[in-house]
């Protein structure tokens, strides 16, 4: 833009975001737990599991508490804004746990059926790792505020940080 400041630009805006960005910090720490949950739950490693869905711990469940947290930390837990947030993170959590998992366990019981049944004869399997178990859910939507709400509270935006570490100028 012609003549504004770079401290309105919609990058800075995006680095200001705190809520996001420690809602997503949430979330991939979630998937990192996957990968550490499997190496000593099963005794492999196996990274393939940080692009799965399902697994413990629920890494949308960590996204949707985080950011919900994040948002009343921000805007008070009176505002609307937060209300909103909290529905749709009950949404996504009751689908984790009920619409997703439900499709899972249908898929797991339809991949038992002999290969034969099928016209046409296919070896492709469904995918079976779709939802989470409410223990799994449970765990992300813990995992989720913890991070959140740590990230803001102590070290703010990633514009906040940046600037604290001098790689960019104080607005």
């Amino acid at each position: 833009m012609i003549g504004s400041s770079l401290s309105d630009g919609p990058l800075i805006q995006l680095l200001d975001n705190g809520v996001l960005a420690w809602a997503l910090i949430a979330c991939g720490l979630a998937q990192l737990g996957k990968l550490l949950v499997e190496l000593v739950k099963h005794g492999r490693w196996r990274p393939a599991v940080l692009f799965e869905t399902g697994g413990m711990p629920s890494s949308h469940s960590a996204l949707v508490t985080g950011a919900c947290a994040g948002i009343g930390w921000e805007l008070g837990f009176g505002d609307p804004l937060f209300a909103f947030a909290c529905t749709i993170a009950f949404i996504v959590m009751y689908d984790a746990s009920g619409v997703r998992r439900a499709a899972g366990l249908q898929a797991a019981r339809l991949n038992a059926l002999p290969i034969s049944l099928w016209t046409p004869a296919s070896s492709d399997r469904l995918k079976e790792s779709l939802g989470h178990t409410r223990a799994e859910v449970l765990a992300g939507s813990l995992l989720g505020p913890a991070i959140a709400l740590t990230g803001l509270a102590l070290a703010g935006s990633p514009l906040q940080i940046a600037q604290g570490w001098g790689w960019l100028p104080l607005a």
